[in-house]
Parts: structure tokens; sequence; C-alpha cells
């Protein structure tokens, strides 16, 4: 379904002067397509489309029946346009860059219409970068966002606090269990059949119910995931936080309240 969409994008596309070439990224990169995916698109255009979002959405519409489009500002990516269309029904990201900005990404994508050559001169001569967790940057923070957690939970805002197990599990946990496990840090995506068993458990052990209790025990247990983490990754450059001994005894208290 995906692959016969992108044939018609290519069709509608190879004759357009604007158009300097178009690939697919995502799932396309990594052969791991399937019925439940997004269709990952990059269009490469003479012109900058992406500082006109009806610009954007005039070439979405030319390829199908198409329901809904709107930016990605909330994924901080303007230059994104997410579409849901219909007949099939299928998520679409297209991403509208220039040539220049083709040659910043993150990763090498599938080449489907490549007038003169252009994309792939860039492919050849430049590289692709995934970004990486800055292990210092997550060791200055993860003390501190920890104590944040353990008030919600003082004060009874669960809800809060799951969010922000969530938010460790994507920004922290996901990333560096990816890394150890030689995949790319792309938070929590494809963990159940990317990770070791029993890497993927000690992930699972950091989710919890909406009580006191249960979330209490998931942090104690993302406290000892960080800890193996920091251990397996982490070099002697990294300076360790002088908070963790006082946030440990602040969250051993709070289990006495």
């Amino acid at each position: 379904m995906q692959k016969e969409f992108a044939k018609n994008v290519i069709h509608i596309l190879k004759n357009d002067p604007t158009i300097v070439g178009l690939a697919g990224a995502g799932s396309w990169v990594t052969n791991e397509i399937d019925q439940w995916s997004d269709l990952d698109l990059v269009i490469v255009t003479k012109d900058n489309l992406n500082a006109d979002k009806s610009l954007m959405v005039e070439y979405a519409s030319r390829f199908g029946n198409l329901l809904s489009a709107f930016t990605g500002e909330h994924v901080g990516e303007k230059r994104l346009l997410i579409c849901l269309y219909d007949e099939p029904l299928l998520h679409v990201d297209i991403k509208f860059v220039t040539l220049d900005e083709f040659c910043d990404r993150i990763e090498d994508p599938v080449i489907l219409l490549d007038n003169d050559e252009a994309l792939q001169k860039i492919i050849s001569t430049t590289k692709a970068e995934f970004p990486t967790p800055d292990y210092q940057w997550i060791e200055d923070r993860f003390w501190t966002w920890l104590h944040y957690g353990l008030t919600k939970i003082g004060r009874g805002e669960y809800f809060e606090a799951l969010d922000f197990m969530a938010y460790l599990r994507m920004v922290i946990f996901g990333p560096l269990l990816h890394i150890k496990n030689k995949n790319l840090p792309r938070g929590v995506r494809r963990v159940e059949t990317t990770l070791a068993h029993d890497d993927f458990k000690s992930l699972e052990s950091t989710l919890s119910f909406n009580n006191k209790e249960s979330l209490l025990n998931a942090l104690s247990n993302a406290v000892q995931l960080y800890k193996t983490l920091r251990q397996d990754l982490f070099n002697d450059k990294i300076s360790y936080n002088k908070a963790e001994d006082s946030v440990l005894r602040y969250m051993k208290d709070l289990r006495k309240c």
C-alpha cells in the first residue's frame, strides 16, 4: 500500500520542473514497512516551499484523497507536513526541503526520483548523522528530574507522575537501551522486538499503576535501570551528579509517609 502510493507520487512529480528529487525515509530505509507503517517521504525542491504551508498542502493534495494535513511544529519540524489520506486510509509524512537542506540528514533515504542525480551526489559526498544522547546532559538532569517525579507522587498527582515516567522512558531509558543493543536511539520505538529479553524486562519494570506504591516501585526500578546503563555505557569522563545521594534518601523517606 505504501509503495503503491509512492509510485503514484513519483509519476506525478517526475515532470515537475520545481522538483529535484524524491526519497523514502523511515521504515522504508530499514525495510520494515508493514501494514501498520506510516509512509515517510522527502521531497527536494529547487525553491523553498516549506516557508508556505499552503504550497506544501497544494502538493500533498495532488497525491491522493487528502483528508487532513498540518505542519510538524509539535515535533520541532515545521518543514514536515503530516497527512492523512483516504482510499486507502494512510498516514503519510512529507518533508519538503531544498537541495542544501537535504545535506543535513539523520539517515540516507532510499532515492525514488533523482533528476540529474543530485540526491545521489549529496549522499555520496556527505554523511548522515543520527543524533545520539549526550550522557553528561542526562546525568546532569536525571536526579533533579527524579526528585520532581517524587514530589508529584508525594502530592498525589499520580497522572502527572505517570506522564513523567513515560518521559524518562522516551528520553533516557529507550535510547540508552537501544544503544546498548546496537540499535539507533529512537526513543522506545520497537523496543518490544529489538531489545534483549532482560533489557526489555528492565524497561517494562518502570511501568506502573495509578497509585503511590506502584509508582514508587517503578521509580525504584528506574533508578536501578539507570545505574546499570550508566555503568554499561558511560565512560570515566562523565561527572556524576552530587544530588544523587540526597534524592535517594528523599525517595526512601517518601516510602515511609
